[in-house]
């Protein structure tokens, strides 16, 4: 899996993560998947090819935080060499696998593949 590093962003930043971002107002999961492929990695994503593998109910980390739901999915197929498209919220690149995750990967990012190799399709966390 390619994971990133984050970067000035106010949210995990120096820690090891999945491409992730929020919806746009009228856009499905699928195409926002693949609209942050492409603004993040600089890829065409096959919208065809992604397959939700985990849905992450989260609940707040801090007093003034929200819930949230994490889309979890898989992308088997896409066009173009990943690379860092957002240079101002990435500073690496960096392909792993579940079984050897870097020792800095966010501790939530970290469970959820943990969570995926388990073949679970549904994670709560916090609560």
């Amino acid at each position: 899996m390619l994971l990133i590093r984050r970067a000035a962003t106010g949210y995990r930043d120096g820690q090891l993560s999945l491409p992730a971002g929020h919806l746009d107002g009228g856009e499905d999961a699928v195409t926002g998947l693949v609209r942050e492929l492409r603004e993040e990695l600089g890829i065409e994503a096959d919208p065809h090819s992604c397959r939700l593998a985990l849905l992450m109910h989260s609940a707040p980390e801090r007093s003034d935080d929200r819930e949230y739901f994490h889309l979890f999915f898989t992308v088997d197929r896409w066009i173009g060499e990943p690379f860092i498209a957002e240079p101002g919220k990435c500073s690496e690149l960096r392909w792993a696998t579940a079984s050897a995750l870097p020792p800095d990967v966010a501790d939530y990012v970290a469970e959820a593949l943990a969570a995926v190799t388990r073949g679970e399709s549904l994670m709560v966390r916090g609560w």
